[in-house]
């Protein structure tokens, strides 16, 4: 969900770009390729934001991407109160160590896994799902900045392999994704292989993100949302179990290896 005071600031600029502009409704519309009724119900807000719509409004209006920017910062504080330390943990971090037995991590996954995976729920709107992909594709925005934190993964081998031939097609698109991921400097991807069995790291996903202080901040994903470990002694369990599940995973170049293996077992 939108944050509404910012959500009711991007239509009010909007209105007043489109205005300063000397366009009508239908004009501007057209330039965007909506219809007149759409533009109105954006303005008034009877119609949710839509990002495709700010953009072309943004580069119709030469606002220098204002309206998504505004948008970007209101899905930002629509997120719950529990996950906003954590955005800003993980916008301002020098590192980031994640380790994930279920699933890539959201920072690496592709669009249409994003996607894939935000559809599991069938509880979900399709707009908050949408919502929820934009957002996550937006997080992923901190890897690609010009100085960005160091990034390591920790993924099981059967995360890899849980594609059915369905889903191959998707998931080769998304390994391919991670080889790229690891040939970049600053984000290396590691397999635990599946001949490791049993590891403490089963017991659940987290990440850990390091800030400019030099001091640690987890976050532990579940079923209803996370929780943000911030004290010592927790971040201090967490930073150990790191150092054992990276013991058992495979080297950067082995893991890619892996990878391709996987990939080459479906052809």
């Amino acid at each position: 969900m939108e944050n509404e005071p910012t959500a009711d600031l991007i239509r009010t600029q909007l209105r007043r770009l489109r205005l300063r502009a000397e366009l009508s409704q239908e004009e501007f519309g057209k330039l965007v390729h909506f219809s007149n009724s759409q533009v109105s119900a954006v303005e008034l807000g009877q119609r949710p934001l839509d990002r495709f719509f700010l953009k072309r409004a943004d580069e119709v209006l030469g606002t220098g991407g204002l309206l998504t920017s505004l948008l970007k910062l209101a899905e930002r504080d629509g997120q719950p109160s529990w996950f906003r330390p954590w955005l800003e943990a993980e916008r301002q971090a020098q590192q980031l160590r994640c380790y994930q037995p279920g699933l890539i991590p959201g920072l690496l996954q592709t669009e249409n896994y994003a996607r894939a995976m935000i559809n599991t729920d069938d509880m979900l709107a399709v707009e908050e799902g949408d919502r929820r992909l934009a957002v996550r594709l937006d997080r992923q925005s901190v890897l690609t900045r010009p100085d960005p934190p160091k990034f390591v993964a920790v993924i099981e081998e059967a995360v890899l392999r849980r594609a059915d031939e369905s889903f191959r097609g998707l998931m080769s698109q998304q390994i391919a994704h991670l080889i790229d991921a690891n040939g970049l400097p600053h984000v290396a991807v590691h397999v635990i292989p599946a001949d490791v069995s049993l590891h403490i790291g089963l017991t659940g996903p987290f990440t850990l993100a390091r800030g400019g202080d030099g001091g640690w901040i987890g976050y532990l994903e579940n079923q209803l949302g996370g929780t943000v470990i911030d004290n010592d002694e927790g971040v201090a369990i967490l930073l150990s179990r790191w150092e054992s599940v990276r013991s058992e995973a495979l080297s950067r170049r082995q893991s890619i290896e892996l990878m391709k293996e996987v990939v080459g077992s479906w052809n």
